[in-house]
């Protein structure tokens, strides 16, 4: 067992002990990303990544993976606006938290405090059709007396009043849908556990259900994607490539949720904490289907690079697998494949960036799913096309995309 490093506060950082247990160390330093990807900067950058690399390596862990995000970003966080050290200026809580860094890994993350919901103030609209993706860490070691990482979704009459009713102990959760994840299991065994809980209309539970699983253990995943996906009254989980919860009836068919939070119950001991980061929810479900066939374009942000890289990360394999069914269906359709970026760096490193990206999708879409080279062409468009204007995130975030035209 590694142990934790003690945290080291100095005027510009913040060192934490949630070591990546994932994957083996890069030879590469974490730096600062400064190019198309505000939100994306969780693995170090690869510029020299190629197409073959890009299309392969990462992609085949997911096979099994069918998350599809939200159409459009409405809510896209990395902290980048605060200081380490300080308390996000977006959020609220009833507790403790703070910025820090965590060795190995770029961008700014949110320590969680014991016993504190924190939540984003900016989501105040989550309708019938959502996802919302983050990353999640866990000390190492991690107690398994220590809380659970909690996340909610409930429909509030007043959020900055009713939010205290998700405390551990609180009454009132009607509609609620609550999840948990822990690292640890009783007995250990690279094992981690998982909670859902539903709500009805009086907050009576409906919905209660806890397992062990392996994909988020403070062993060696302690560190872990995590993606939700609502499409009316269906929820489903993931945690890296894996469906963990797939429940056909979770939310209210008539309710309108408004509210997203977070929450710690207590640490067993002192150097045990949770660390989230890179918050994205996008809104609307996607119709690949519709937009392309019948309208000749379809536009996604669904497809996801390494930092200043073609490689294609592998959660993008859902959307991938959308647009080759559409493909694979209608053998006689051709397709031109456009890579678009913000305006983040210079037009040139832009413009080279974007082709490198549509020609990795078009090689994606060859190798993983067999589709005719002769049927693809491929564009880049740099940052001279912009989707919204690039002076918020989440402008930014839905101006990196790719562009599907019918030919």
């Amino acid at each position: 067992m590694v142990p934790i490093k003690p945290m080291k506060k100095t005027k510009n950082s913040v060192k934490e002990g949630a070591k990546n247990s994932n994957n083996k160390p890069s030879s590469s330093k974490a730096t600062t990303s400064t190019n198309n990807e505000g939100v994306n900067n969780d693995q170090p950058s690869s510029p020299k990544s190629s197409t073959s690399t890009s299309a392969s390596s990462n992609l085949k862990a997911y096979g099994k993976f069918d998350f599809i995000p939200g159409e459009k970003v409405i809510a896209e966080e990395n902290f980048s606006q605060d200081a380490i050290g300080d308390f996000p200026s977006k959020w609220n809580t009833n507790g403790s938290g703070e910025l820090v860094t965590i060795e190995g890994h770029e961008g700014k993350w949110l320590k969680f405090g014991p016993e504190s919901i924190i939540y984003p103030e900016f989501v105040t609209n989550l309708p019938e059709n959502f996802t919302v993706e983050f990353m999640l860490a866990s000390t190492q070691p991690f107690s398994y007396y220590s809380t659970a990482f909690n996340f909610f979704f409930a429909p509030l009459p007043n959020p900055i009043k009713n939010y205290i009713q998700w405390k551990k102990y609180g009454a009132g959760r009607k509609n609620g849908v609550a999840l948990a994840l822990q690292p640890e299991a009783a007995g250990g065994n690279t094992l981690g556990q998982k909670w859902i809980n539903t709500y009805d209309e009086t907050g009576a539970e409906i919905i209660k259900n806890q397992a062990d699983f392996p994909d988020f253990n403070h062993e060696n995943k302690n560190i872990v994607k995590v993606s939700i996906w609502r499409q009316k009254q269906r929820l489903r989980v993931y945690v890296n490539e894996t469906k963990i919860w797939d429940i056909p009836r979770a939310f209210s068919a008539s309710d309108t949720y408004n509210f997203l939070g977070f929450r710690t119950d207590g640490y067993n001991n002192d150097n045990d904490a949770y660390f989230l980061s890179n918050l994205r929810v996008a809104v609307g479900a996607p119709d690949s289907r519709h937009k392309f066939l019948d309208l000749g374009k379809y536009s996604t942000t669904g497809i996801k690079f390494d930092v200043n890289s073609d490689k294609i990360k592998g959660e993008s394999y859902g959307t991938l697998k959308d647009f080759a069914t559409v493909m694979t269906e209608n053998p006689d359709v051709k397709v031109r494949i456009v890579g678009h970026t913000d305006s983040d760096g210079d037009d040139a490193s832009n413009m080279i960036l974007s082709k490198k990206r549509a020609e990795a999708v078009k090689v994606a879409l060859n190798n993983e799913f067999g589709i005719d080279n002769s049927r693809m062409e491929t564009e880049g468009k740099g940052e001279s096309l912009p989707a919204e204007p690039n002076t918020s995130a989440e402008g930014k975030a839905n101006n990196r995309r790719v562009e599907f035209i019918k030919l």
